[in-house]
């Protein structure tokens, strides 16, 4: 399976880290409430990283976090199938995603870094 660039982009702005997808594809395949207590102990992450991923879904549309858990809950149904094919395409080829993901996030890094190079006028 080839990724569209359609599916490319959805990737590398809905994804911080290859965590927050692992951790979607658990709430998508098991549609209850989760804590984040459990999400932490079946994923074998820290804290940290769960909270984070969490964070990072609920900005993208992915999920909703109340007071009982996480669920997936995508903001409309565009989305909905492009979490479909993602999750077909991670099936196939986990390794291209993971790059996609990666290269994303390490060019969002250097941006910001290069915001705050000086310059010599």
């Amino acid at each position: 399976m080839t990724a569209s660039k359609d599916l490319l982009r959805f990737i590398e702005s809905s994804f911080r880290s290859v965590w927050a997808l692992e951790l979607l594809l658990v709430l998508k395949r098991d549609p209850r409430a989760w804590t984040e207590a459990e999400l932490v102990s079946s994923m074998r992450a820290s804290e940290l990283v769960v909270s984070n991923a969490l964070e990072s879904l609920v900005s993208a549309g992915l999920i909703s976090v109340d007071p009982t858990g996480a669920v997936y809950m995508p903001i409309n149904d565009e989305v909905a199938v492009c979490v479909d094919q993602l999750e077909e395409l991670y099936a196939a080829r986990p390794d291209a995603v993971r790059r996609t993901i990666v290269s994303a996030s390490g060019r969002s890094a250097t941006a910001f870094a290069d915001a705050f190079r000086l310059r010599k006028d």
